[in-house]
């Protein structure tokens, strides 16, 4: 990705993506910068999916692409209080990581998880009558 400071000038950064099964509706960005510790972002799966075609994403995340005409980079814009970071990155890898994490668990087939629902029926079956 590329940490955008103006329209001029911009650095590359590494960042990781990640998905988790067990948490189906997150994905997460981690940039591990040297001297910094590492800043993980988790955010909808499906917020990514819908930024690579058109602007989405209310408050800290926003996702959008950088040209309405075509698929090719996208803007992520992150946020906290008043600091803003902007990032381009090309829409193809992150397409691929969508594929991949669809693979593992499709969209609209995410489920509960069942530590979930254990503790919601220990928590129903414990709470008093009445």
């Amino acid at each position: 990705m590329s940490f955008v400071v103006s329209e001029e000038l911009s650095f590359r950064i590494p960042v990781d993506l990640d998905f988790d099964s067990a948490d189906p509706y997150a994905v997460r960005l981690t940039f591990d910068l040297p001297g910094d510790a590492p800043v993980t972002w988790a955010f909808g799966r499906e917020l990514l999916l819908d930024g690579l075609s058109r602007p989405s994403g209310e408050g800290d995340v926003r996702i959008e692409p950088a040209s309405p005409a075509h698929l090719s980079d996208v803007f992520i814009g992150l946020q906290v209080g008043l600091e803003r970071a902007l990032f381009r990155v090309s829409a193809a890898p992150l397409v691929a990581f969508l594929d991949r994490t669809d693979r593992l668990v499709p969209l609209g087939k995410e489920e509960v998880c069942d530590t979930l629902e254990a503790v919601l029926d220990q928590i129903l079956t414990e709470a008093p009558a009445g």
